[in-house]
């Protein structure tokens, strides 16, 4: 068999997605295969050129020679049909658009921001805004048209509105270096009755630890709250209370040592995010290449997120 009927565009996408993932799991997840799936289509590369592509044990993923040959092309070959295909697209529906985007957790900038970053670069000639402000009602906007998309944390696809599914997330329990509890491999429900939780302005009904944890065994707690996730944290960091946020909005501090994180019951405890917009026949090329980027973007760059199918 030659070469040129061995290598496909597949191929290339699963080169570049190790590499930005940095492991053989990581890559499968984002592409949606099986890891094993995966490994097999390497192997067949492999085979062909009777070499190794990387280094199986390494974190994050080194390549070899031929490996980094392969990935030189895949940047090249890859990104032309992709920009190809956004052509062809703009031909037919036109280049211009725009997407008003509408937020109801206070978390969302930290990784949405990016994600509009990397959109504008493949679709500059579509406008994108945030509505501004928190909106605890983001879909309500879609209805009265004055957004295009919510960013919400739980599907509905009814009365009109259509979710696309983005990434769940661990929320861990934060506190200070010194609390007690640090002690403690997790949290439970009832770790949380003495404390003060310190949490966003928003109500009880939109904050997971209390509706999914507390709640369901009677546990009710005095809440401080605060707009900005750094503000919580310097609340918990000098003993204020305690907090529950995205392992992903506090990574950073974590990494410093500012606080301390654990997880909230056994199993942990998730969250999941989705895009909603109306119910359309044929939504626009760049509404979905939007929900694409935001998937990728945020699961290479994230920590401890994992995509919904």
């Amino acid at each position: 068999m030659s070469i040129q009927s061995l290598l496909e565009l597949r191929h290339l996408k699963t080169l570049l997605a190790l590499r930005e993932a940095g492991s053989l799991s990581r890559a499968a997840h984002l592409l949606n295969l099986t890891q094993s799936a995966l490994s097999h289509q390497m192997k067949v590369l492999e085979d062909q050129y009777s070499t190794d592509l990387f280094e199986r044990k390494s974190v994050p993923v080194q390549f070899s020679s031929t490996g980094l040959r392969l990935l030189e092309l895949a940047d090249q070959v890859v990104s032309a049909v992709d920009a190809a295909e956004r052509d062809l697209n703009k031909l037919v529906q036109g280049a211009a658009g725009q997407l008003r985007i509408a937020v109801e957790c206070h978390t969302c900038f930290d990784w949405l921001m990016p994600a509009m970053d990397a959109f504008r670069q493949r679709w500059p000639e579509v406008e994108l805004d945030i509505v501004s402000g928190f909106h605890a009602d983001p879909v309500d906007l879609l209805y009265k048209r004055q957004a295009d998309i919510a960013i919400v944390s739980e599907a509905e696809n009814d009365n009109g509105i259509k979710t696309y599914p983005l990434f769940t997330f661990d929320i861990v329990a934060i506190l200070s270096n010194s609390h007690s509890l640090c002690k403690r491999k997790y949290l439970t429900a009832k770790d949380f009755g003495e404390q003060t939780l310190i949490t966003y302005p928003v109500p009880d009904e939109m904050i997971d630890v209390i509706q999914r944890v507390l709640r369901p065994k009677g546990i009710h707690v005095q809440r401080r709250t605060t707009e900005l996730t750094i503000a919580i944290l310097q609340l918990v960091a000098s003993g204020r209370g305690i907090a529950a946020l995205p392992m992903w909005a506090v990574q950073s501090y974590l990494d410093k040592g500012y606080v301390t994180a654990r997880s909230i019951g056994v199993r942990g405890l998730n969250g999941s995010l989705y895009v909603a917009t109306l119910n359309k026949k044929n939504p626009a090329a760049y509404f979905f290449d939007f929900i694409r980027v935001i998937r990728e973007v945020s699961f290479i760059n994230l920590r401890g997120i994992r995509l919904l199918d």
